[in-house]
């Protein structure tokens, strides 16, 4: 299995990155990405590989890629669409330098996912403006 590495340019946090997929699922479905170039390396891709998202600098979550297609961009140039699941996956953050395009990303060196926290451990005692902190780091 491989994984994709993408900057999110634009994206404040997770919660950006939700509503802008939702729209874009909402005007012109399926969710896709649409990249120049097509991976070479499809195959393994497919075979349970996700997308993982650099948010701010910082690789936050990542989407199962669903399929690797021949696409156009609006100007009916040819280009590559990358079919995403819409469930975004938050992970354990991990810093990342800027890059151009994608990046491939072994399984091995990939960040883990974020462990869930039970509402039992307070988290809803935290004040708000609190939590809207934590989530943008991925901490909730």
């Amino acid at each position: 299995m491989l994984h994709l590495t993408k900057l999110a340019v634009g994206v404040r946090d997770i919660d950006h990155l939700r509503t802008l997929q939702a729209e874009r699922l909402d005007t012109n479905p399926p969710l896709r990405h649409r990249t120049r170039n097509f991976p070479r390396r499809r195959a393994e891709i497919l075979q349970g590989g996700s997308m993982y998202w650099v948010v701010s600098g910082t690789m936050l979550v990542r989407q199962r890629i669903v399929d690797i297609i021949e696409d156009h961009w609006d100007d009916g140039a040819a280009c590559t669409g990358l079919i995403l699941d819409p469930e975004l996956v938050p992970l354990v953050g991990r810093p990342t330098k800027p890059f151009q395009g994608w990046r491939y990303l072994s399984a091995a060196d990939a960040p883990e996912d974020m462990p869930l926290l039970a509402p039992a451990l307070g988290e809803a005692a935290l004040p708000p403006a609190m939590q809207r902190e934590l989530r943008a780091l991925c901490l909730l």
